[in-house]
This record gives C-alpha cells, structure tokens and sequence, in this order.
C-alpha cells in the first residue's frame, strides 16, 4: 500500500496542481486586481483632468477670438467713415456698448491719432512703458497684440491687460481700439461651472506671479494638477488647474466582484472566440464573392489593365488588354522588357519610357503610341502609369491603363478631311463671288498689252528705229501689265488649289502680298480705300500660308461688304498687326477694321456658330471656317465693336520660335 500511493500521488499530480493554480490565481488576482483598478482610476481621472483643461484652454481661446472679432467690426466702421471720429458721442456710446456686451471688459478706449481719447470710464489712466512699447509695436506691424498684465490701481488683487487694436484707413493708421480685460472675470466667463466645483483654475505670466483664479468650492489637493501654455499675440500666459478629488479608495466589493468577473470572463472568452469564428467565416465568404465581383467586373472592362513589379516584370494582365495585343495571358505574365507587342519602329520610345518608369519620374498625363498584334497589325493606344501600392502604402510596382483609340483615329482623320473640304469648297465660293470681279480686272492689263504691242509695232512700221526710248517705255509697260495679270492669276491658283495644311515659318507682310491684289480687286467696286499699318520688323508666324490667306480673305470681303452703304469718305479698310511682347508665349495680333454699319449685340452672339449669316445669300460659314482655322493654328478669333463705328475682328498668332 505505501508503495502505490506515491505511483499514484504521481500519476495524479496535474489534478491536485490545478486547484492549487487555480487558488493561487485567485489569490493573486484578488491582490492585484484593487491595486490595478486605482491605478486605472488615478491615469483616467489624469486624462479627464488634461482633457478638460485643454477645453477650458481653448474656450479662453475662443472667447478672445470672438471679443476681437466685435472690436474688429467696430473698427472696421470707423476706418469705413460709417462711424466719423468727429462724431465723439456716437463714438462714445458705441464704445459704452461694446464694453457692457462683453462681462470680461473692464474699460474700452479709443486713443486716436489725433490725440483724441474717450473711455468707457470717467478716467483715463496714462499707460505703462509697457503698454506704450506694445502699442507702437502694434501700430508697426498692424497686428493686435496683448500688453503685459498689470494691477488695477484700485485693487491690488484685480490684474487687468490691454489688447491694442490698431486701426487703418488704408495705410493711414486712425488710433487704437484699446480693451482692457479684467482677469478675473475672463477666468470666469470661460470656465464652466461644473469644472470649477471640482477644480481650481488659475492663471500665472511667465514669471510665474498668479493673475487671476477661480475655486468655487475651495483649494485643489494637489493630487491631479495640469498645466498648459496659453499663448496669444505678445503674451503667454499659463493655464493650471488642482483637483478638488483625493486619491482613490479599494472598495471591499473588489475583492468579491474579482472572483465574478473571473467566471464571466471566461464564459464571456468563450463567446467572443465564438463570435470570432462566425465573423471570420464570414468575411472569408465576403471576401470570396468580393473577389468574383472584381474578377467579372476585371473581364467585362473594355480598358486594358497590366501590373508589373519593381523590375518591369508583367505581373497581371485583364483580358482587354490581351484582346488589344493579340497575345494571350499566359504568353505575357512573367515578361521582362522588350515585350513582344512593342512596335519595332517605336523600340526607342518604349525603352526610354520604361526608364522613366523604373527611375520613377512618370508623369500622370497619358502618352500615345503603338502597339503591335501578334498578327503585326498597328494599333494606336493611349497609356497611363500609376504607382502600385499595397495595404500599407509601399510600392510594389506600376500599374498602366491601356485604351484603343484606333476609332478616335479615325474620326479626327475624318473630320480633318471634312474639314479641309469644307475649307476648299469655302474657298471655291469666295472665288465665284470674286469671278466677274476678276474677268473685268483682266480685261484691263489685257486691253494695255495689246494697246502698248500696237504701239511698237506701229514705231517698228513706221520707221522711226531712231526713237528706242519710246519703243522700249511702251514694251516695259505691256510687260508690267503681263505681269499683274499673272500675279492676279497666281493668287487665285494658290488660294483654290487643294493641298495638306503645312505649317511654315511666314511673315504677315507676306500673306498681304499674296492676297492684296484680289482684296483691292474686291475694294474698288465699292470705292473702298485700303490702309496697311505692318510694321517692317514683325518677327515671322508658324502657320499655314494658304489658310491665312483664306482668313484674311474672308474678313476683309466682309469689311468691305459692311460699308457699301457707308458715305464715302467712310470707306476705309484698315488691316494692321503689331506684337504683343508681353503675352505668353508672345503673339502677333491682326486686326481687320472697318468703318461700317457695325454688328448689334443679338447678332455678336451669334457670329461664329455654323450655318449663322446676315446676307441672304450666305451660307453662314465663313466666320466659323476662319475661327476653326486660327484655332488650329493655336490662337483665337474675336469680335471687337470699333469705337468710331464699325466692327473689329482681331486674331492672334505664337511666333514661330514659339512652335518650333
């Protein structure tokens, strides 16, 4: 028997050592489970002593904030001349007002700079060397600032400070509004009453002397104290409160309660670790349909997605982007540049933006180039980078946005056809406007030639071989005429004939040149007087030539159309340019002026939109095609009324160094 009892004891040992664990825990928690709970109870009444003189700081705060915001307004009436400093009584009595609408006031003054002063009081008393340095220091800098605190003169224990608000009428300083604060009385508007039951609060300057304080219910303890810096313009002062509480008692019920709370924590662990597993179940269940959700929404996006790491590796790829390449999923994933859908010709482009990538110096803008299909079809994409970041805010790669925009190609390929059509076919009938125009202006050189021509041939017949100064004077004029009918004949070839838009280095004086003859050709049918004011060191355009000229065509036809009815001496087109330096990037404005009728308000409204015309005969395109023709240039077409009457349309152009 004595040999199997301790074989026994010792088989049956971790059932007697789990009582006593559990008696000792106990023990040990009834022991320091009192001890943990006042210390708990001392940091919380700490932290609620902090954070409720961190609110009575800032409800100090905010009362001088908002005592200044009503000096201000009245400030702001006397440097506004609403409230004339002539007028003492009015201003006298706003002053009154002021004073006796806020408690912590103990006197408001006006000291102003022409020496007057009034006071809320019967007394105005001189100010400290103090006072005075704040006050010129607050007129120096034009802010408001506090003076040091000082005694009332009738109360050693009453502590008031000014606050000096200068006053400006723009630069010219008016005076000060002075507010003197009572301490005591600010310590008492912005402390609640419940906090100075159980505190005491009080206000010390920076050599720690005692301003001002409250305590309802007597002294603080000196258990839980607090202190913070109040800082405000020219003066810190520092806020300190005392608990009223002593330090925190055990309570009996501790010791009993500790042994419950043992028990229900425990069948409270049980219900949380229940509880946990339930929700964990279903955020794994979230978390699955969440990933289909992305998944579906991933493959149904007409957006090509690609993610690669640190290296420029292909980490993802969705299935648009492998609809835009050509090339399958798995052919991409683990790819290191160069990728197979790079464009052979465009390799250079690829590998200097993929340094730009690894360097990290991308830009969120969106670049153009192109990719190559597997079958080695083009297709033109537009492509954004973006960091990739993961859950904590690190980079782990990059993510790019691809988007087809081989249809958006082709729109602007066909509306830039259209357009230039719509351009020819404008031109085409500002040309059959100018047709009879045209055959009587050629009908003149033609009929010189051929009188000049009979003239020699009558000198060679007659014999007179002796006269050669006549012969030649009369060949030199049949040719200068041959030659204005060819230029006139040239220029109109130039401006119909049908090309690609090519933007040239070109001078405004030579577009003139070009197209002078048909304007005059246009101006002498109505006794139209043409005036150029071109200056002769105007720095060149980048435009295309023939555009311009059709611009310029239209907007002098249209002039010159406006001031048929005009009286005579009216009749006068001005086409003058000039630089404007100051612009950026600097541009060369021309104006076409006329002294016509002029354009009402209803129609300026409406001068540029398509299919708009005054004449019966216009088509409502002219002004429309000649704005689409500057702005591809870059510049802007605008309507300007001419003050002598008339209309002004303006145009202006980057220089050439400026596109280039």
């Amino acid at each position: 028997m004595k040999t199997l009892l301790p074989s026994f004891l010792r088989r049956n040992s971790w059932r007697w050592m789990l009582p006593v664990v559990l008696v000792l825990s106990v023990l040990g928690i009834i022991v320091w489970l009192p001890w943990q709970l006042r210390q708990l109870e001392t940091v919380e009444r700490q932290e609620q002593l902090v954070a409720d003189t961190l609110w009575v700081e800032q409800s100090l705060q905010f009362q001088l904030l908002k005592n200044e915001g009503s000096m201000r307004l009245l400030a702001g009436e006397i440097s506004s001349g609403a409230l004339p400093l002539n007028n003492q009584a009015a201003l006298g009595q706003r002053l009154y007002e002021l004073q006796h609408r806020v408690y912590e006031f103990e006197q408001v003054q006006w000291w102003g700079a022409d020496g007057m002063r009034l006071s809320t009081n019967e007394q105005i008393s001189p100010w400290s060397s103090d006072a005075q340095r704040v006050a010129l220091e607050a007129r120096r800098t034009t802010v408001a600032r506090f003076a040091p605190p000082h005694p009332a003169l009738k109360s050693e224990s009453q502590m008031l400070v000014e606050f000096f608000l200068p006053v400006y009428d723009g630069t010219t300083w008016l005076g000060h509004l002075v507010a003197i604060y009572d301490l005591n009385k600010l310590l008492e508007v912005t402390t609640p009453w419940w906090f100075a039951q159980e505190n005491q609060i009080s206000l010390y300057d920076q050599h720690n002397t005692l301003l001002a304080q409250r305590a309802a219910l007597g002294s603080g303890r000196g258990i839980y104290t607090h202190q913070r810096e109040v800082e405000l313009p020219g003066l810190n002062l520092r806020l300190h409160t005392n608990s009223l509480r002593a330090a925190p008692s055990l309570a009996p019920r501790f010791l009993v309660g500790s042994v419950i709370v043992l028990a229900l924590g425990l069948i409270f662990s049980l219900w949380l670790l229940w509880r946990h597993v339930e929700r964990r179940l279903a955020a794994e269940s979230a978390l699955r349909a969440q990933m289909a959700f992305r998944t579906a929404m991933e493959n149904s996006l007409v957006t090509g997605m690609r993610a690669r790491d640190l290296d420029g590796r292909v980490t993802y790829v969705n299935p648009a982007f492998c609809q835009i390449v050509g090339y399958a999923e798995h052919e991409l994933i683990g790819k290191l540049p160069p990728m197979p859908y790079w464009a052979p010709e465009a390799m250079q482009d690829y590998q200097d933006r993929f340094a730009q990538v690894l360097a990290g110096t991308i830009t969120p803008q969106g670049f153009e180039t192109i990719f190559q299909r597997a079958d080695g079809a083009r297709v033109p994409v537009l492509v954004f980078e973006s960091p990739l970041l993961d859950a904590s805010g690190k980079q782990t790669g990059w993510m790019g946005s691809i988007l087809d925009i081989s249809e958006r190609k082709q729109i602007e390929e066909l509306n830039r056809q259209q357009q230039e059509k719509l351009q020819t076919s404008a031109r085409l009938a500002t040309m059959g406007e100018l047709a009879s125009i045209l055959a009587h202006e050629l009908n003149q050189p033609l009929a010189a030639i051929s009188s000049y021509a009979t003239g020699a041939l009558n000198i060679l017949q007659q014999g007179h071989l002796h006269d050669l100064d006549l012969l030649k004077e009369a060949l030199e004029k049949a040719r200068q005429q041959a030659q204005r009918a060819g230029q006139i004949i040239r220029s109109v070839h130039e401006f119909v004939k049908k090309r690609e838009p090519a933007r040239h280095p070109v001078g405004v004086q030579s577009l003139l040149d070009t197209i002078l003859p048909l304007i005059e050709l246009q101006a002498q049918r109505y006794f139209v007087k043409v005036q150029c004011r071109i200056p002769g060191d105007l720095p060149l355009l980048h435009a295309d030539k023939t555009m311009l000229e059709q611009v310029l065509l239209n907007l002098t036809r249209n002039a010159i159309e406006a001031m048929r009815e005009a009286p005579p001496e009216r009749r006068i087109l001005v086409i003058q340019a000039q630089l404007l330096a100051d612009a950026l990037p600097p541009q060369i404005s021309v104006a076409v002026c006329d002294y016509g009728h002029g354009i009402t308000p209803e129609v300026a409204e409406r001068l540029f939109s398509p299919f708009f015309s005054t004449k019966a005969e216009g088509m409502g395109m002219g002004l429309n095609i000649c704005r689409t023709a500057i702005e591809f240039h870059g510049g802007a077409l605008e309507y300007l009324p001419n003050p002598e009457g008339g209309a002004i349309f303006r145009f202006s152009l980057p220089l050439a160094t400026q596109t280039g």
